[in-house]
């Protein structure tokens, strides 16, 4: 080894030994007389000193010529720091250097190698192995690796079994689009890479290994935004002879273990069940974010009927209560109604009730609602004095999606999203089924092999859109760290399931015969879920971005802007896979 010790390792304990260390320089402090050297690897830093008339001159001379991200091997004592930094493990103590080698120099770097760099995203992401030096950046890897090693311990402890399904494999028609890759061999024909590995994992339910998982790539081609890319990871499980409970409680307790051995946060109950329809009703939302209240109160019965076309003509009115914000100017008030009026929102304004701490109540629509009647509507949030009401109206499903973003935005103003507070929560019985208008058919809201309710399936054959899941989502904090459902298992159902999404007996049998054929053979009552990973450990770490957890990300576009990827392809590469561009990519 070049080195005896990492730089994160000394300690007072090793004063008087004498060392080698390897790095990175961090930085160089020349004080004339004195020159310290911040040396950096993967474990910390470690502090060099050289002091002239006790220092060597020819080892002073070669600090002195060193740059920022030189790699270097030094040896020397290990000695008391005089001014200590008890903000790092070493910070007691430095290296009285007696030898240096330069075993690499280096250009400076285009932006500081730093916790708090100077360096934007999208550069940091062309130089992403000098950012990956950065110890922000090597925490969120280091917590990664942390939590695949406990996944793999706690399901290993559970039996399950860690299993490998291909990577190139057939494309389907359902869900996001697939990447696709040409085949040589099979000329004209194409490999999909797998959205998830959701077939393989029913296969080998049928072939008798009850409970798999795999940490697994996965791939989609799909817009791109903070807690998405187009290959990401998942903790992908499944298990036979299982019902709901037992699935929910196998990985509830995979959530509360990670917790407890990573962040050291115990959960003591079970965590809460929701109705998909309760969360839409109450929050608007099927990942709600329930570290605080300001449930959701519908006012058809109260708002409509008085004259007032706004909430007369809309599917639905419903509000908010928020606490203690009774006080807010008509500044701050328009804000707010510029917020929920932003395109993607698409509300057309927002109502606003004041209950004033003594008691009056002063709205927007005064004009149309005397005090009595908006009185019934604070009584109707259990509003107190000082607390402020927002109502929205309009369609039912866009007034919902606004009304949570209002919600959480108050959350977050009011300082009710902490990020060290979890809240986890599963949400159950999605519809199994969504009508398009566009194309006027049915698609599977999760897959197409989700099992209906046993208790739904008779609505079938005459009310799809009323059949529920059996099919759940685990939510923290408002993100969607997993989800699953129980799997078709009867070759009929799945025949018949197929029908209602569109799939004429032809279709379904080219795309998924394999899987219909070995239901054939004694398939299992089966179910798993998955978790997303990248998301799992964003969550850990306290960030919004998936990005900050994967070692080479792509940017927004899809392009890994390091390597210059996605690329043109050669002409002769072409001619092999029996390919023609007709579209000419435009020149960079």
């Amino acid at each position: 080894m070049l080195r005896t010790h990492t730089c994160g390792e000394l300690n007072i304990q090793s004063a008087g030994q004498e060392v080698i260390l390897t790095g990175w320089v961090q930085r160089i402090r020349d004080k004339g007389g004195l020159v310290w050297i911040d040396l950096r690897d993967r474990y910390g830093i470690t502090q060099l000193m050289m002091e002239e008339g006790t220092s060597d001159p020819a080892v002073i001379e070669t600090a002195k010529e060193l740059g920022r991200e030189f790699v270097i091997q030094t040896k020397g004592l290990v000695i008391e720091r005089v001014s200590k930094n008890l903000k790092i493990p070493t910070g007691e103590i430095e290296i009285k250097v007696s030898e240096i080698k330069v075993l690499n120099k280096s250009k400076l770097p285009p932006f500081t190698i730093e916790d708090n760099t100077d360096g934007g995203e999208e550069l940091r992401m062309k130089y992403r192995y000098l950012d990956l030096r950065r110890t922000p950046v090597r925490r969120n890897l280091e917590l990664r690796h942390r939590m695949a090693i406990e996944t793999r311990i706690y399901l290993d402890k559970q039996k399950f079994i860690e299993i490998e399904t291909p990577v190139l494999i057939k494309s389907t028609p359902e869900g996001a689009r697939d990447f696709v890759v040409p085949s040589r061999m099979n000329p004209g024909e194409f490999y999909a890479l797998p959205q998830s590995p959701q077939t393989f994992k029913q296969l080998l339910m049928v072939a008798g290994y009850d409970r798999y998982y795999q940490i697994v790539k996965c791939f989609r081609d799909e817009d791109l935004r903070a807690d998405r890319q187009p290959e990401f990871t998942q903790i992908d499980c499944e298990m036979a002879f299982v019902e709901q409970n037992d699935i929910l409680n196998t990985f509830e307790g995979l959530t509360k273990y990670l917790f407890s051995r990573i962040k050291e946060v115990d959960f003591a109950d079970p965590f809460p069940r929701m109705s998909y329809a309760d969360a839409m009703k109450q929050y608007g939302s099927d990942k709600p974010d329930i570290r605080f209240g300001m449930k959701f109160e519908e006012l058809d019965d109260l708002g409509k009927g008085r004259d007032f076309k706004v909430f007369d003509d809309a599917g639905l009115v419903v509000g908010i209560c928020v606490p203690g914000c009774a006080d807010y100017t008509r500044k701050q008030l328009d804000e707010l109604t510029e917020f929920v009026k932003k395109p993607q929102l698409g509300a057309k304004g927002l109502v606003y009730i004041r209950f004033n701490l003594d008691g009056t109540i002063k709205s927007s629509v005064d004009k149309f609602f005397n005090e009595t009647e908006l009185k019934s509507w604070a009584e109707r949030f259990n509003a107190q004095p000082g607390d402020l009401i927002l109502v929205l109206a309009g369609d039912i499903n866009l007034t919902r999606k606004a009304l949570n973003e209002l919600r959480l935005e108050m959350g977050g103003r009011l300082g009710l999203r902490k990020p060290d507070t979890y809240a986890p929560l599963w949400v159950v019985d999605f519809p199994l089924l969504e009508w398009d208008q566009d194309t006027a058919r049915f698609y599977a809201m999760h897959h197409p092999f989700t099992s209906p309710k046993p208790e739904d399936i008779h609505l079938l054959a005459g009310s799809p859109g009323e059949v529920r899941a059996n099919a759940y989502d685990l939510v923290i904090n408002g993100v969607e760290i997993g989800g699953g459902s129980i799997r078709i298992h009867d070759k009929e159902l799945q025949k018949n399931m197929f029908s209602i999404l569109g799939f004429t007996d032809e279709q379904a049998q080219a795309q998924f015969g394999f899987l219909m054929n070995a239901f054939e053979f004694g398939a299992p009552p089966h179910g798993g879920l998955a978790f997303g990973f990248d998301r799992f450990c964003a969550l850990f770490g306290g960030s919004d971005s998936i990005r900050d957890y994967i070692a080479f990300p792509k940017n927004n576009s899809g392009r890994d802007v390091m390597i210059d990827s996605p690329a043109i392809i050669s002409d002769e590469q072409l001619k092999e896979l029996n390919l023609k561009v007709t579209f000419e990519p435009a020149k960079k």
